[in-house]
């Protein structure tokens, strides 16, 4: 009865096990730390919904990468925003264009958000769980779960592991697929509206960041077009930018080999041509949800507006986080130069950038947005 009472608690209503909705279950489940091997992490520590949902953890790299279960295990990439990931479409190869998009995590490898969902508790350096009967056995510890699960996939859920894992997955998903996830509320969805007047700056740097004579943003950042609602600022596509090895985390996790990037993805062929590719992350939330980068390697979005300039801006060739010159890339005969070719950016259109980029923030994480 305890559990019920904290469940019914946390959802804020009055729920039985035999009455929940997928997406309520889901919910309950995203927070449990149960579900990790030492009971220390839960969905949500590493996409906490307070702070657009990414690990905002000081765990002493600046937040480069998350800590694993144990909390001294580091991977070599962060953790993404889970906000609008419900948009991405499933891990397919564009015939027209010739090239892989959507699917989940950075090299796509999940197919969709439900594989999505089963991929941490079995990950040994994040939850770290052995096997998908652990995982089920911990559900069964609880009989709010039990009753639930039974209650939304049948008497016989328990009687087969794989399949009341995958209905976990599933539940998950469907919580990480409400409009909590994506509220479509920022102030450039105000501004479609008629809601919010642009400043001086803020249009600006909208029209830089639409037109691809001025900027390569759009290139790769918007899906539908200009003026559209419900856009989600990615198309989904995978791309080297050659980002910068993050020697820092590299230091602190140990890991000496190349991150391949969306050769690692074992459901693609040509693994040679799309080294060191990433999926085009959404910039919803984009203000909140630094550090940046697949690997964490830049901690202010100027500096990622920056990096881009480089590639059209002979005189721009320092990192201004390290004072160095840029740093290289691991592969960089798959950089995509076409995609990246714009014209250079003068100080005031980087600013005008920076400001568009602040209007896709959420209305609920404005207050996290640093002048």
């Amino acid at each position: 009865m305890k559990k019920l009472v904290l469940i019914t608690i946390f959802l804020g209503t009055n729920l039985l096990a035999n009455s929940i909705s997928k997406e309520d279950l889901g919910k309950i489940l995203f927070f449990d730390i149960n579900l990790s091997q030492n009971r220390t992490q839960s969905c949500a520590t590493c996409h906490n919904p307070q702070v657009g949902f990414i690990d905002d953890r000081d765990n002493g790299i600046s937040k480069m990468a998350s800590l694993g279960d144990d909390l001294k295990s580091l991977g070599d990439r962060q953790a993404p925003t889970a906000s609008y990931a419900k948009f991405s479409p499933k891990f397919h190869y564009d015939e027209k264009k010739k090239l892989y998009k959507g699917g989940q995590f950075w090299d796509g490898r999940a197919n969709t958000l439900e594989e999505q969902a089963g991929g941490p508790p079995l990950n040994p350096i994040e939850m770290g769980l052995k096997d998908e009967s652990q995982v089920v056995a911990r559900l069964k510890e609880n009989s709010f779960y039990i009753e639930s699960f039974k209650a939304l996939f049948g008497k016989d859920i328990f009687d087969n592991d794989k399949k009341a894992f995958e209905a976990l997955s599933q539940v998950i998903a469907s919580f990480e697929k409400t409009d909590e996830f994506s509220t479509f509320d920022s102030k450039y969805d105000r501004y479609l509206k008629g809601e919010y007047d642009l400043t001086p700056l803020e249009d600006l740097g909208m029209s830089i960041f639409f037109s691809n004579n001025n900027n390569s943003c759009a290139t790769c950042h918007v899906l539908k077009g200009e003026d559209k609602e419900g856009e989600t600022f990615t198309n989904y596509e995978f791309h080297n930018i050659g980002v910068p090895i993050n020697n820092q985390l590299r230091a602190k996790n140990g890991i000496k080999e190349k991150d391949l990037g969306l050769a690692a993805n074992p459901n693609i062929k040509n693994k040679d041509e799309n080294l060191g590719k990433y999926k085009t992350p959404t910039l919803r939330n984009v203000a909140v949800t630094s550090p940046y980068m697949h690997n964490g390697v830049f901690k202010d979005l100027k500096t990622v507006v920056l990096f881009y300039d480089k590639y059209n801006n002979k005189e721009n060739n320092i990192n201004p986080e390290t004072n160095e010159p840029w740093d290289e890339p691991e592969f960089k005969d798959t950089i995509s130069l076409k995609e990246l070719k714009a014209n250079a950016q003068s100080d005031r259109k980087i600013d005008a950038l920076v400001a568009f980029m602040k209007l896709l923030t959420d209305k609920r994480y404005e207050h996290l947005i640093k002048d």
